[in-house]
């Protein structure tokens, strides 16, 4: 385990969100904008003060006292309609940590309204409905399921600021449950395991193969279902998305242990 000092204020070591939630506003706010790599802020010209010219703050941070988790949400202009970045995190209930979501965006990139329908309703990351049209144009312009524009790439900065931030709170690993087929591989070569699901990653890499199930599969039936998709992580992700399993993507937790690469590849020599 990396070795970092703990978070400590007046002497009171800090293990858990909640605790953090519990210190007056600016200390807690301090402690997580750690989260935040610089690199977003250079690539997007946000001040270091996560304020605009105006004293307007770009950064909103929901932490609540007595609660379990945190929500932060980071903007390059204060009318901007999606942010940069996007995080919840919280405390299980064995008192672990877990990442419930994070999104980066490219926020001057073209916007898909993947996340809703024509008449505004909200689709739930294509749970309870989908925008096909908009997913289709998604689809074509390089996209994976459920993002509404291009990522920022700055994943990879991120998940070492995790490590850190869960480090100094006294732990050694921390949880995340990949959303769609695309994550758990993003996520296999950021150097997470498997909590549970690599057998369903490895029968999925195994049924794209050539003769599987899922390759037969592949029949022209949706623009989602296109042969050649089994080659790359994308292509996969969105017939996966189009319900090319029968279900829908579940079952799959991860893990990362701080300073430590799992060495996990479930669908080898993979193109994006």
């Amino acid at each position: 385990m990396i070795s970092l000092p703990s978070f400590v204020v007046e002497g009171q070591r800090l293990v858990s969100i909640r605790q953090i939630n519990g210190l007056p506003l600016a200390q807690k706010e301090a402690i997580y904008r750690s989260l935040i790599p610089p690199e977003a802020l250079l690539r997007f010209g946000i001040p270091l003060s996560l304020t605009d010219r105006e004293g307007y703050p770009l950064l909103t941070c929901v932490c609540e006292p007595a609660t379990h988790s945190v929500v932060l949400a980071l903007r390059h202009r204060r009318d901007a309609q999606d942010p940069v970045l996007y995080l919840e995190m919280a405390d299980t209930p064995t008192n672990q940590l877990e990442v419930l979501l994070f999104v980066v965006n490219d926020p001057d990139s073209e916007r898909f309204n993947v996340d809703r329908m024509p008449d505004g309703r909200p689709t739930n990351f294509g749970v309870d409905c989908r925008n096909i049209e908009e997913e289709i144009r998604a689809m074509r312009a390089g996209l994976a399921p459920a993002q509404v524009r291009q990522g920022a790439r700055l994943t990879r900065r991120l998940i070492p600021r995790f490590e850190t931030f869960v480090a100094r709170l006294d732990h050694d690993r921390f949880h995340i449950q990949p959303l769609a087929y695309h994550n758990a591989i993003l996520f296999e070569r950021c150097g997470f395991a498997y909590t549970v699901g690599r057998g369903k990653m490895e029968w999925i890499h195994q049924e794209f193969a050539p003769g599987g199930l899922l390759f037969r599969r592949l029949d022209r039936s949706t623009p989602f279902r296109e042969p050649g998709a089994e080659r790359t992580v994308r292509g996969r992700s969105w017939a996966i998305h189009d319900g090319i399993l029968g279900e829908p993507f579940s079952g799959v937790r991860m893990y990362k242990r701080v300073g430590i690469h799992a060495g996990i590849c479930t669908f080898p020599e993979a193109v994006w």
